[in-house]
């Protein structure tokens, strides 16, 4: 049997630069070579906690702690392994508005685009703290929903596929935007990659 696989940190999909003016360079380092590399290092510490326990090498473990630990940092690292790619550099991949069956559940559910960017935005707008956005595909009801995570742990309904999300941690933001998250959240839509999210919806359309 092979050795069991470590998480590990995957390359951004473009240069630090591509999402720039609405998201520095700057940024997209400190945010992927740290904070993304903390979450994954987090994970597989954790696991190794884990295995160490099973083996009977570690005394007086609290699982509750352990895997708390592991949820905060395996959905970290999930959860920006979507975010990186549900995003793409303005006027090429970025921004615009989304095509296929995303736009027409959009047009079904909503009435129009932007009157979801609207309900959308307002949403981004009312999470208190640090955390993420995200619309989901509910499969059972054929239906976009929305959902909120509090830092990684997320408030999450089984199944659901995320189809597109916005990191709304400090670290996404601060550098360039200092205490105007609003401006961020603002400026997010411009580097959406909505062909990536109708990627993610096409996989779970019946």
């Amino acid at each position: 049997m092979s050795a069991l696989k470590k998480y590990e940190l995957p390359p951004l999909p473009y240069k630090n630069d591509a999402l720039e003016p609405h998201i520095s360079a700057q940024i997209m380092e400190l945010h992927h070579d740290f904070h993304h590399k903390g979450y994954v290092t987090g994970a597989n510490a954790a696991v190794e906690k884990i295995e160490k326990v099973v083996k009977g090498e570690v005394s007086g473990y609290d699982w509750a702690g352990i895997v708390r630990n592991l949820v905060f940092n395996l959905n970290g690292h999930r959860l920006h392994n979507v975010f990186w790619n549900n995003m793409g550099p303005a006027g090429s991949k970025g921004g615009g508005k989304p095509g296929g069956k995303l736009a027409d559940l959009i047009n079904l559910q909503f009435g129009s685009f932007d009157k979801f960017k609207q309900i959308y935005s307002e949403l981004m707008k009312s999470l208190t703290g640090s955390g993420w956005t995200i619309l989901y595909y509910d499969e059972e009801s054929g239906k976009l929903t929305f959902t909120t995570v509090e830092n990684h742990f997320i408030n999450h309904i089984v199944d659901l596929p995320v189809v597109l999300l916005l990191d709304e941690w400090e670290h996404a933001y601060y550098l360039q935007y200092k205490s105007n998250r609003n401006a961020y959240l603002d400026a997010w839509w411009n580097v959406v990659n909505w062909d990536d999210a109708e990627k993610r919806l096409q996989r779970h359309l019946r």
